[in-house]
């Protein structure tokens, strides 16, 4: 779940070009983007959940390569 506050903060750097309208809300807006963005995040969480575990098929020595990897960063 996305952090509304820092969202909010995001948006209002970003769009300082933009004006919104009257009609919305700044807070809907937030909420709305949020779960935009999340339904967006879950489907790249199960694309990436797929991909690196192999389609259910885990290639440990490769992910030890990985966490060796990352380990280092």
């Amino acid at each position: 779940m996305l952090d509304r506050q820092v969202v909010k903060e995001f948006l209002e750097e970003a769009m300082d070009e933009i004006e919104i309208p009257q009609t919305i809300l700044l807070g809907d807006l937030v909420e709305a983007f949020c779960k935009y963005v999340e339904d967006d995040y879950y489907e790249w969480l199960k694309d990436n959940f797929k991909s690196f575990f192999n389609h259910g098929n885990p290639d440990w020595d490769w992910i030890r390569g990985r966490i060796e990897h990352y380990s280092k960063c």
